[in-house]
């Protein structure tokens, strides 16, 4: 049996999408990515939690009311959320707000997976944290069909800054084209329990200094966004996602390229907006 995939205090470990008709967003993203799907939350609960997978693999999760309102709007308040893996929601729910954050949701259990809590930087911006106990957190990463990073879009980088260095130990390296934010001794984590070459194979495709240690970039608000935790899925071919995403009913935001990647913004066919990038290493 695979070892599992675990995540140190202050990484990010899990996404997961709320969505007002649940049974269309995991057909839209079934199609997309070809995830299948594990039910997580017992009969007659009125809210429902899948487990998204990739080859048995736990990708993600999408949530939603056990039974569609009628009528869901397209472009309704579907989104997609990060969370932290921390050791300690209570504590560390206190800690938020005393840094000037804002405690959203107290800590709430998630059947045997875990605790749950949902906060709110100095910013105004939603982030959820995760007390792992049965469920770890995403099994399988940086391949298509599968989460890659997220990343926090603000104006406002210095407050971020103080914060989440307070809160999570986190370190942010300007690295010339963007800011990575790093949790020093992720790396060694990688290389001592998944993947013992991480470094080596970084150095050889050009990625900075540290890399091992990123757990997501702060980026710039782009016109027409939102800021917030942004989520980012990796795949195969962009363009051919891209068209996908169209034929499902959803819709392009935006495409872009770098050095390492081509990337589309897209928006579901219920509101929630991600990324789809096709790593070009």
């Amino acid at each position: 049996m695979a070892q599992p995939r675990t995540y140190p205090e202050g990484v990010t470990s899990w996404v997961d999408t709320e969505q007002g008709d649940l049974d269309a967003a995991l057909d839209f993203y079934g199609g997309l990515f070809g995830w299948t799907f594990s039910e997580a939350t017992p009969s007659g609960v009125p809210f429902r939690y899948v487990i998204a997978q990739r080859d048995g693999l736990d990708v993600c999760g999408l949530g939603g009311p056990s039974t569609a309102p009628v009528g869901v709007p397209a472009g309704g308040p579907a989104r997609w959320h990060t969370y932290v893996a921390v050791g300690d929601a209570d504590a560390m729910a206190e800690r938020v707000e005393q840094l000037g954050g804002a405690l959203v949701q107290l800590p709430t259990p998630a059947g045997e997976g875990g605790r749950s809590v949902v906060v709110r930087d100095p910013q105004g911006l939603e982030l959820r944290l995760w007390e792992a106990r049965r469920r770890l957190g995403a099994q399988v990463a940086n391949v298509p069909g599968a989460w890659n990073f997220s990343d926090l879009q603000t104006d406002e980088p210095e407050v971020t800054r103080r914060f989440y260095e307070q809160a999570f130990g986190w370190v942010f390296a300007d690295v010339g084209f963007a800011t990575m934010i790093q949790v020093p001794g992720y790396g060694d984590h990688l290389a001592a329990t998944l993947d013992p070459e991480i470094r080596e194979r970084q150095a050889d495709a050009g990625a900075p200094p540290g890399f091992a240690d990123a757990i997501g970039w702060v980026v710039p608000v782009a016109p027409g966004d939102e800021p917030g935790w942004h989520v980012t899925f990796t795949v195969a071919d962009r363009d051919e996602a891209a068209d996908r995403v169209v034929r499902l009913g959803g819709s392009v935001v935006r495409t872009g390229d770098s050095d390492w990647t081509r990337t589309v913004v897209v928006r579901d066919p219920q509101g929630a907006v991600f990324t789809a990038s096709q790593f070009l290493g």
